[in-house]
């Protein structure tokens, strides 16, 4: 016989055992309940528990945990969390307009200064690619320069194999095709910067804007880079397709002062240009004409400012 038991509570295997006889392995509904691993759940805490898991998914996909990790991964909405960043990394460097007149490309830029003992000019963000082209770049400075690089190799490249120079258009996707390239790869990250690209063709002059994810565009004008709504929504009051360059710098000029952020640092105010005016060539805009520009646009912003305060 079974040796004696006291009465009372069972044994802890007959409890088991009880237990495992209220348990089914197949997902079935019995009295109202559902059954869900093994383990009895009403209809509304099953209900609680996928809605929790739907809004743990949704906030993994929209902070990044988990897919940000390369651009190789997509999450579930379907974004790249690398190139964003990458964007945002643009939005922190300075701003960078391009606008297309009537006879050239005029760009400029803002450079901020980091320190008081900085050499000035010696840190621009545009500089000629070639004869006929230029560029500039808001973001990483670093990552600005390997683009130049890169957009200079590649019109070597073409002058050395054709004997000519490189179509603007041609030139433009090339330089979009290696912004795409590092943002297929997982051993690479994308380019944490963006550029406006000018240049001179058999039909006239053409500007175009590349961005990290590799998009490439053809623009009457452009903004990139810390501003660029404030500055895009002062660019479109302007009908620059009908201005001269020369007018056009002091517009560009007067563009980034107004949307200068006082919190941040000094800056210098870079403007190059490629129009009738420079033989078809991209330089820097002539010192005559430049320092009245960037001198009329400082006291247009202390004007406005003592307006203000007077208000």
């Amino acid at each position: 016989p079974p040796p004696h038991r006291p009465r009372g509570r069972p044994h802890a295997r007959g409890r088991a055992r009880l237990r495992q006889n209220h348990r089914v392995r197949a997902d079935v509904c019995r009295n109202d309940r559902v059954i869900i691993n093994r383990s009895f759940v009403t209809p509304r805490r099953a209900r609680l528990r996928r809605a929790h898991r739907d809004d743990a998914k949704d906030a993994m996909s929209g902070i990044g945990s988990g897919y940000d990790l390369s651009t190789t991964t997509y999450p579930p909405d379907g974004r790249v969390f690398q190139v964003e960043y990458a964007s945002k990394a643009v939005d922190n460097g300075g701003l960078t307009i391009g606008v297309a007149c009537a006879d050239g490309v005029v760009i400029g830029c803002e450079t901020l200064v980091p320190s008081k003992l900085h050499t000035p000019n010696t840190t621009r963000r545009i500089g000629a690619v070639a004869r006929h082209a230029g560029i500039g770049a808001s973001g990483y400075a670093p990552d600005a320069r390997a683009v130049r690089d890169r957009a200079r190799a590649e019109c070597a490249q073409y002058k050395s194999f054709y004997g000519d120079a490189i179509p603007g258009k041609l030139l433009a996707d090339r330089m979009a095709h290696y912004y795409h390239l590092f943002t297929l790869y997982w051993s690479v990250r994308p380019f944490g910067c963006a550029s406006v690209l000018a240049v001179k063709d058999f039909d006239g002059y053409h500007l175009y804007t590349l961005e990290p994810s590799g998009e490439c565009a053809k623009m009457r004008g452009a903004c990139v880079g810390k501003g660029k709504s404030a500055a895009k929504t002062e660019v479109e009051k302007f009908n620059f397709s009908e201005m001269k360059c020369e007018e056009a710098v002091r517009e560009v000029a007067r563009i980034i002062y107004a949307t200068h952020d006082v919190k941040d640092k000094d800056f210098e105010c870079e403007l190059s240009w490629i129009c009738d005016a420079s033989a078809g060539e991209f330089q820097r805009v002539p010192d005559a004409l430049a320092e009245p520009a960037r001198a009329a646009a400082a006291a247009a912003v202390a004007g406005d400012a003592d307006a203000m305060d007077a208000t």
